[in-house]
């Protein structure tokens, strides 16, 4: 074996374990300071996070890692356990690798080395993370754990619509179509609570996107997509909008429904026309009103 401390790649290979403690990268470029067993002590009145050195992370195959394409740098947060090793004889040069998830046996103190040292609003004896102890990393989304169930599967089952009444019919919201079998559901969630899940358990495929507020599209094994807006929605076409439905269109709305049209209306119905209008109609027209075909009874 060839080797030459002054040549990189036949130096040796100096790899690291070690845990995250600063994230907030001056350059902007994804670094992250991790704190190595063997090479840095846990006291950090001798060895401060501040003094750690700030080690570059690799990125997958999938990104660029250039002028912005791809991938932004580094999703890890502080009190990730990472991988990685030093590209330099003097240790100040680390790369991390990758993640290491487990099973927590004991929440962060964050007081001390290898910990997250952010402390929690509530208990600052405490880290931010981990979230939980005596159950693995991995999303709760994944594992389908009963007695630990996923608090945004939880919240969409109590707030699922139901009785919604219509005009000649009553419907509800579709159980929330989830059976995810681990390890078959691929879950991202970020730090604040957005999720996306590719699941892919057999006869229970579904996509699911979900923004922290509760807005969310899913699309079902069979096929369904739900879509659920809380709050107020907006589509603006600068062309053609064309929908065609096989079947029946149901459309409740409890508050105004305003329409404006500047170009021309035209309505085909094949079959009849019921209008239900318990208050005043009032019809104000410029042009001249024709009407051809069956007459009109207006005092049935």
């Amino acid at each position: 074996m060839i080797t030459d401390k002054n040549f990189l790649g036949r130096n040796g290979f100096i790899w690291f374990n070690g845990v995250v403690e600063d994230r907030q990268d001056p350059q902007y470029t994804g670094r992250v300071r991790v704190r190595c067993i063997g090479y840095h002590t846990q006291d950090k009145i001798k060895l401060p996070t501040a003094d750690l050195p700030w080690a570059t992370c690799l990125l997958p195959t999938t990104s660029a890692g250039i002028s912005g394409i791809g991938q932004s740098p580094s999703a890890f947060v502080e009190g990730s356990w990472v991988f990685g090793y030093f590209r330099d004889e003097d240790l100040q040069e680390p790369i991390v690798l990758g993640s290491l998830p487990g099973r927590p046996s004991l929440l962060g103190n964050p007081n001390k080395g290898f910990n997250d040292p952010n402390p929690r609003p509530d208990d600052e004896t405490k880290s931010v993370y981990p979230r939980e102890v005596d159950e693995p990393d991995t999303n709760r989304l994944a594992v389908n754990n009963p007695d630990k169930e996923a608090a945004s599967l939880t919240t969409r089952k109590a707030d699922r619509i139901t009785n919604i009444v219509g005009v000649n019919n009553t419907w509800s919201q579709p159980e929330i179509d989830y059976a995810a079998v681990y390890p078959y559901n691929h879950v991202y969630e970020s730090e604040s609570g957005h999720i996306m899940e590719f699941d892919d358990t057999d006869t229970k495929e579904r996509i699911h996107l979900r923004h922290k507020s509760g807005t969310s599209i899913e699309m079902t094994a069979n096929g369904d997509t739900i879509e659920i807006i809380k709050n107020d929605k907006y589509i603006l076409i600068t062309n053609d909008n064309k929908v065609y439905i096989q079947g029946d269109k149901d459309v409740i709305v409890n508050g105004d429904y305003d329409l404006k049209i500047n170009g021309n209306l035209n309505v085909a119905v094949a079959g009849n026309k019921t209008e239900t209008i318990s208050g005043t109609k009032t019809s104000n027209t410029t042009g001249a009103v024709i009407h051809t075909g069956s007459t009109i009874d207006l005092n049935p």
